[in-house]
């Protein structure tokens, strides 16, 4: 472990004079060159606060804090500028320069094959939407509508598959349209069909078509 040191005062600055040193088991660590020497000598310069007033407080619980004394000195802990010190910051500038990728010549050419990876489900799937509804355009909506008035002429229900087949218009769009011309059985003997609601209809309904005959 490293090792502390302190003088007493000077008497030409008045300061303490401070010395860290560094053990020779742990220079040794990560050392490249054996001729570089990681700094054992760290003196520290000791300065005064210049009118701050600087305090060291400990909290043991939530509640209680106490005052352990106040700071009269800065201290900074610089290695010893040396030539080699000026050496390892030298090889550090150089290590930190270097590019993260390089390039390399291939003495030959690479013939192995490499093949695709798998198309992901969902990216399958999102070609299949994409082929089915991409190519439709939205259509003005008073054109639609006319589609979809035309087509209810003929049939009373339809399931949204036949409309999007009658009026090749997105599924999405379609449906807003549907809502609010249109009802949804999601029961009954037309269940997962529309059709339209009674202010819209162009038809008769079956009852309507007796009542007519009879009369």
């Amino acid at each position: 472990m490293g090792q502390s040191h302190r003088k007493g005062r000077s008497r030409e600055d008045h300061h303490w004079k401070v010395h860290f040193s560094l053990s020779e088991e742990l220079a040794a660590v990560g050392e490249k060159d054996a001729s570089l020497k990681v700094p054992r000598d760290h003196p520290f310069t000791m300065h005064a606060v210049g009118g701050q007033t600087l305090a060291v407080f400990s909290q043991r619980d939530k509640d209680e804090i106490s005052l352990e004394g106040m700071v009269v000195h800065r201290a900074e802990c610089r290695p010893v500028v040396n030539d080699n010190y000026m050496k390892l910051k030298k090889l550090q500038m150089q290590e930190s320069s270097k590019p993260q990728r390089l390039s390399q010549q291939l003495e030959r050419a690479i013939t192995t094959v490499f093949k695709p990876v798998a198309n992901h489900d969902f990216n399958v799937e999102y070609e299949k939407k994409k082929k089915s509804e991409g190519k439709m355009v939205r259509a003005e909506r008073q054109v639609v509508l006319d589609m979809l008035f035309s087509a209810f002429e003929k049939h009373q229900y339809y399931n949204i598959k036949d409309l999007v087949d009658i009026t090749k218009q997105p599924v999405t769009y379609l449906k807003e349209i549907m809502k609010e011309i249109g009802s949804y059985n999601s029961k009954g003997a037309h269940k997962s069909t529309w059709e339209l609601r009674p202010e819209y209809r162009h038809y008769q309904s079956a009852e309507e078509e007796e009542e007519m005959q009879t009369t």
